[in-house]
């Protein structure tokens, strides 16, 4: 089994891409220009990842540690990537979708993998558990969304 260590360092980790996904819902429904619906949509999933992300919090501090509460620098850069790509592209719907959607695979990948592990207690796990069931709900709602884009 981990420690308490090794469990904040899942948790902080995962908090962390949360809200590299928070800032990327906000930062895409921004640069959406295809109408209100997506950017709604993107608004309310910003919000919903920000829930998830400090039901986590809540978790990183019932077991005494600090948690974070910036993403990481992979996320900033990927957020500036982006922002040059609809710079580009004349804020393409599709293209950014198709990075949402790309960010959403990440972030899925990320929870089964911490998911995975077999040394996490029964309080860490649930709490993983029920974040990524919200997580794995915006994927699909993201990947369907492309698939009808593409349709």
């Amino acid at each position: 089994m981990f420690g308490k260590n090794d469990e904040v360092t899942v948790l902080n980790t995962l908090t962390t891409t949360l809200i590299d996904s928070v800032n990327g819902y906000r930062d895409s429904a921004a640069n959406l220009e295809g109408g209100e619906r997506f950017q709604q949509m993107f608004r309310e999933m910003a919000d919903e990842r920000s829930r998830i992300a400090e039901d986590l919090r809540a978790e990183v501090r019932r077991l005494g540690g600090d948690p974070p509460d910036e993403g990481s620098l992979m996320g900033k850069t990927h957020q500036r990537f982006l922002d040059l790509k609809a710079a580009i592209t004349g804020r393409d719907d599709k293209a950014i979708i198709d990075e949402v959607e790309r960010g959403e695979d990440y972030l899925k990948e990320k929870f089964e993998t911490a998911l995975a592990s077999d040394s996490l207690s029964a309080e860490t796990r649930g709490a993983i558990d029920r974040a990524a069931q919200s997580v794995r709900k915006g994927h699909d709602k993201v990947s369907q969304m492309k698939h009808a884009m593409e349709a």
